[in-house]
């Protein structure tokens, strides 16, 4: 730890989206910054601009808001210590690496792509590692002079030491030691007088008062560059810790950039894509603070605020975590369980819309949605199940299918046809089938003076009204649909099983 307020930052490169490994590391700081009262900041390093995409960091800003990661300073927001995009911040990196050039920390390097390129291959045809010759860096004064008077362009290098270590203090890892005789001189200024990450990250957790560092392992090895450059500015490294990496749920490698397979079945790996597929922002928050880190014991299913009142950086583990995809659906169902119906119709309407192209208010406002929520809601494990659970029920139609499914078992089309015509006059009789229990009664006795067991009487009849073998409860999506809504289904069903009848008669004779 240290005595300044905690202050930390998730600081994506809007290259892409919102993967979920780079969500777990938005969520670590987070989780740290709320657990110690502190500030959580949004800033966007888009200075690599050959890699820019274009809607990237409107989906980076919309999905960590999804996830429940608000942030208290960041592009859209403000904030004392903005603007928080880096090329809005070019003139103070341009300072900073004159400022190291003139105290001879850095130079000016004038080698071009081609001589960089033929350097390179003469290393690799050597054997030699890869990395700058300082070429540049040996110039005298006069050479120098002589360079820029003939108007070259140049890039500006961090004059790394020779010799001796650089010592990373890290609050996950312990100490790490590392040679600069393997460090290079990295640029720290492009010819377009934007700055690289090394730079830029420096001057921008220095002067946004970042307290601690939280980032993902791949930044280990640049680590000591920027311990070096904190030194050469003299000013407070902020503490770091690196998040372990994640894992193939398999444990067997990194994590896909694309999908996850596990057994049969894929998943995604951008929260955009969770977020289409009916996962809440709740079970995702709770598998990925999971990941690398524990509440303890054998606890899996905790709230955002239990988290937040457990988290710090002491729980967490080095070694690398594997992302227990498996166990996604399984806590997603959890989530969608305990929902209030409220709550949960609010947010199946979305879903239901756009997979059944309905209208949203409309739906809002259908009572048959109402009726069934309760039980669809046992039944789902992500929010886009709902549609092809509940089609049957909220459209005006029924899609076609296969008359065949409306004979039962042990039966022929002609018995199957009888049956379903005894239970047209059976429900005719009740008139109201507003009470499922009664509902259920009446027919139970009618299949026993049919002469036929309730599953296969049952059977037919959710097949007539929805076309499909399974739905929710039969008496319940009866009463959802309405006396009218059932009888208009059973006549179409009725004159499927004739039609069936008649052709299998004409077949057999």
């Amino acid at each position: 730890m240290t005595d300044r307020a905690v202050r930390v930052r998730f600081a994506p490169s809007p290259t892409g989206y919102l993967h979920i490994g780079g969500a777990r590391s938005a969520l670590f700081n987070y989780l740290f910054a709320r657990h110690h009262g502190g500030q959580f900041l949004l800033r966007i390093e888009d200075t690599d601009q050959k890699r820019f995409v274009a809607d990237s960091v409107q989906d980076l800003m919309t999905n960590l808001r999804w996830l429940g990661l608000d942030w208290d300073e960041g592009p859209d927001v403000g904030g004392p210590y903005g603007p928080y995009t880096q090329t809005e911040r070019a003139a103070l990196y341009q300072q900073w690496a004159n400022w190291l050039v003139d105290n001879g920390h850095a130079y000016h390097c004038y080698c071009s792509a081609e001589r960089l390129e033929a350097m390179r291959a003469e290393q690799t045809a050597n054997k030699q590692p890869p990395g700058y010759d300082r070429h540049c860096r040996h110039l005298s004064a006069a050479e120098r002079s002589a360079i820029e008077a003939a108007g070259a362009p140049f890039i500006v290098r961090f004059a790394t030491p020779r010799t001796g270590d650089t010592a990373v203090h890290d609050a996950v890892r312990g100490e790490m030691i590392f040679s600069n005789s393997t460090l290079d001189d990295v640029v720290l200024l492009k010819s377009d007088g934007l700055p690289t990450y090394h730079l830029a990250v420096v001057v921008d957790d220095h002067f946004m008062e970042i307290s601690h560092i939280l980032r993902a392992d791949e930044w280990i090895a640049s680590s000591p560059r920027h311990v070096l450059l904190y030194q050469a500015f003299g000013w407070e490294i902020p503490v770091m810790a690196h998040l372990p990496v994640i894992l193939d749920p398999s444990g067997k490698g990194k994590m896909s950039k694309r999908k996850v397979r596990v057994g049969d079945k894929e998943y995604p790996v951008f929260v955009e894509e969770l977020r289409s597929e009916g996962y809440l922002p709740e079970a995702v928050f709770n598998l990925l603070t999971n990941v690398g880190w524990s509440m303890g014991g054998d606890r899996e299913v905790f709230t955002k605020e239990e988290a937040i009142a457990g988290f710090d950086l002491t729980g967490i583990n080095a070694a690398p975590a594997a992302l227990p995809y498996g166990k996604l659906e399984w806590l997603n169902g959890v989530y969608v369980r305990n929902l209030a119906p409220a709550e949960l119709k609010r947010r199946l309407i979305p879903f239901l819309a756009a997979a059944l192209n309905l209208d949203a208010a409309t739906l809002a406002e259908n009572p048959v949605l109402d009726i069934l929520l309760v039980d669809v809601q046992e039944r789902i494990k992500t929010l886009s199940e709902a549609a092809a659970m509940l089609d049957f029920a909220l459209i005006e139609a029924l899609p076609a299918y296969d008359s065949k499914l409306l004979i039962a078992k042990k039966l022929d089309a002609a018995a199957s046809q009888q049956a379903l015509s005894a239970t047209r006059a059976a429900l005719v009789s009740l008139g109201d089938l507003q009470d499922p229990e009664h509902v259920e009664s009446t027919l139970r006795g009618l299949a026993e003076t049919l002469h036929l067991s309730a599953g296969q009487l049952f059977g037919i009849l959710r097949i007539a009204i929805s076309g499909k073998p399974v739905t929710p409860p039969l008496f319940t999506s009866m009463k959802a649909l309405g006396a009218t809504t059932v009888l208009r289904r059973l006549d179409v069903a009725l004159a499927k099983l004739a039609a069936l009848n008649y052709f299998l008669s004409g077949v057999s004779t």
